[in-house]
């Protein structure tokens, strides 16, 4: 992970569900940022979907000119991109990210949980 300004500790949302959260601002703007959700499996935490802007970094998403978009990941690997917006400014992408993230979650647990054969997650 990239460095960043503000790294909070991950916010628990469930017995296996975390969600990760870290970014950088420069006179009050969003430079990049990385919003994260995670599940723990087989003792690990495993990222399920990774929104991310970093327009300096090399190969870095920008999301001023590319829009948000969430990174899919299954077998601990990128699986697929996911367009969620139309290029916006940063400081609006952070917080549209994060909103589009809370209204997917349970789908997108749901469907970690399906691809990696998660049977109860009330399990630890």
């Amino acid at each position: 992970m990239t460095d960043y300004e503000v790294t909070p500790p991950p916010e628990r949302l469930a017995d296996r569900v975390q969600l990760r959260t870290a970014f950088s601002t420069e006179r009050g703007e969003v430079t990049k940022f990385m919003i994260q959700l995670e599940y723990w499996l087989d003792g690990d935490w495993h990222e399920v979907v990774r929104y991310d802007h970093d327009r300096d970094a090399p190969g870095g998403h920008d999301v001023t000119e590319e829009g948000v978009h969430r990174d899919v990941y299954r077998d601990g690997e990128k699986y697929d991109t996911e367009e969620v917006s139309p290029p916006i400014p940063a400081n609006e992408a952070f917080d549209h990210a994060e909103e589009d993230l809370r209204e997917n979650i349970e789908r997108l647990i749901k469907r970690f949980e399906k691809w990696h054969g998660v049977k109860d997650r009330s399990d630890p």
